[in-house]
């Protein structure tokens, strides 16, 4: 037989053990609510599950042998790999349990229940007569059951989308502007649209823009450097920012790249050319212009620089708000220098110098992929990254690394790709300057790109928005019963200034079709009950057929 490659298990751990805490309180929620329908489930599936495990039992004993250290015991890894062939000898064994199945793939009970209901159709609301001719089939439930434990039935799909959401995005919470558009995913067609082609201040969610951009530009495989070279003929040590923003200098890197490790080559690249004493330069001249965002000194961005350790952040956070340094690359070459010193490797205090062309190699980090980059950004709605993104973007396609050069390469990105970008400005990557505007029609446009079979290169768009009640921007919301069916099925990017709200993502519907949808609104003077507006309008597209 053949056992799984084991290799990516051991690499996911760290990111399955955050992803495992971050929704340990979420699934206790699930928990209780669906433990009454578990203990109905549990008890009709007795027999047939004690039929299952006699047939898979032989099947286990084999795979555990297989994969048995000469020692006796299996490791964690090993584990997983039997865990994981068990599971599917029991999948097969449930699906074969449950049936017998008719040739179009509907289990032969339904079907005979189906045909001894009456002509109501629909949900079974309670016991009745049989018919004498049979019945249309059962409603099928929701693959995800909101909170409460009911599920939603779709509205009739003849219901215009306008009859549901006019009335929600009319709420006076919102503000006096709007601009709104729902969009079938795999069909490309537009179900709905309230001022589409209004060009309104998105807030964050000019961060997709920003990630489409720069996965397209650069690739989603590409990767950041920061390196450390020796110029020739001296002691002259450079510490050079590749435009990093995941760069940390923690004990703990979470899989981003890591200064000390830098530290550590760089001490030892040193040492074996006899050098333990050395001047210390650090190279920030990949980026150019104004390191400060148009907003001034800001808790949610540190000046944008090519060399940063750990955002900045002048505290152990690692997203959000947070006391940042007034100088974030002379910060970092100061960590460097206290680093090497461990070492016993002594530099002298670190000041600025663009590292010269002949300079030697000793050692360099790399970021995770980009791909991995952009989705941080989304979840977190990373502003520090947003920035770097779009300076990234202007070196992948020739422009200038600055405030200005970036957003003209994020725009004219977006116009190669063929989007509808009228009426679009730019003025950063991250969205809190408040001349940047977008229609409600490119933001669902650069999400349905994103969901294209011809751009798997985007495809992190997708995969990073926040999940509603579970991670991100979204962790904390979702929490009242009128948003309940959104929990797990809207994926969103938030967007909030001060008189600005905006949501703009995916969600799946009733009928099991994926939607592209845009939210933006101006003139609120109540954040949170507009969030609120707005979290309700993308939980009821999940509990609706409509079309």
């Amino acid at each position: 037989m053949v056992v799984p490659e084991l290799g990516p298990w051991r690499a996911a751990g760290p990111r399955l053990a955050r992803v495992a805490q971050a929704v340990k309180p979420h699934l206790t929620r699930m928990a209780q609510a669906v433990e009454p329908r578990a203990r109905r489930i549990t008890a009709t599936a007795r027999p047939g599950v004690t039929r299952i495990t006699g047939v898979a039992k032989p099947h286990v004993a084999r795979v555990a042998r297989t994969v048995r250290p000469p020692y006796g015991r299996l490791s964690t890894p090993q584990l997983a790999a039997v865990a994981a062939t068990v599971g599917l000898a029991l999948a097969a064994g449930a699906v074969t349990a449950a049936g017998p199945w008719d040739s179009s793939g509907q289990r032969t009970a339904e079907r005979d229940l189906a045909a001894a209901w009456d002509r109501r159709g629909g949900t079974d609301h309670g016991a009745g007569t049989a018919a004498v001719a049979p019945a249309p089939a059962p409603s099928a439930a929701s693959v995800l059951v909101a909170l409460g434990g009911a599920t939603t039935k779709s509205a009739p799909e003849d219901k215009p989308l306008a009859a549901v959401l006019d009335p929600l995005l009319r709420d006076p919470s919102l503000g006096t502007r709007r601009s709104a558009a729902v969009v079938d995913v795999a069909t490309g067609k537009r179900l709905y649209a309230k001022g589409v082609d209004d060009a309104l201040t998105p807030a964050s969610t000019t961060k997709i823009a920003t990630a489409v951009a720069a996965l397209s530009a650069a690739g989603a495989d590409h990767r950041f450097t920061t390196r450390a070279v020796l110029e020739p003929g001296g002691d002259h040590l450079v510490l050079v920012g590749g435009g990093d923003p995941t760069l940390t200098a923690r004990k703990q890197t979470g899989g981003w790249a890591s200064l000390r490790t830098l530290a550590d080559d760089t001490a030892a690249a040193l040492k074996r050319r006899h050098l333990t004493s050395v001047t210390l330069s650090y190279d920030t001249s990949l980026f150019t212009g104004p390191a400060l965002h148009p907003i001034g000194v800001n808790d949610n961005l540190a000046p944008v620089t090519a060399l940063m350790a750990d955002e900045g952040r002048t505290d152990d956070t690692s997203s959000g708000p947070a006391p940042r340094g007034t100088d974030p690359a002379a910060d970092a070459a100061r960590t460097f220098a206290r680093l090497l010193q461990g070492h016993g490797v002594k530099t002298s205090q670190p000041g600025p110098a663009k590292a010269t062309a002949r300079a030697e190699a000793l050692a360099s980090v790399q970021s995770p992929p980009l791909s991995a980059v952009v989705e941080r950004m989304l979840t977190n709605s990373d502003n520090d990254i947003a920035e770097a993104l779009a300076r990234q973007t202007a070196l992948a396609t020739g422009g200038s690394p600055s405030f200005d050069g970036g957003a003209a390469a994020i725009s004219a990105q977006l116009k190669k790709l063929g989007l509808p970008v009228g009426g679009s400005q730019f003025h950063d990557g991250s969205g809190l300057d408040r001349d940047d505007k977008l229609t409600a029609d490119v933001l669902t446009a650069l999400l349905a790109t994103a969901a294209s079979p011809s751009h798997p290169e985007l495809r992190a768009v997708l995969t990073g928005l926040p999940v509603a009640g579970f991670t991100g921007t979204l962790s904390d919301r979702y929490a009242d019963a009128a948003e309940h069916s959104g929990v797990g099925l809207v994926r969103a990017k938030t967007g909030s200034l001060t008189g600005i709200n905006t949501l703009a993502g995916t969600v799946v519907d009733a009928d099991g079709h994926l939607l592209a949808f845009a939210f933006l609104t101006e003139g609120s003077m109540d954040q949170t009950t507009a969030r609120t507006a707005l979290d309700h309008t993308a939980a009821t597209l999940a509990s609706c057929g409509c079309r």
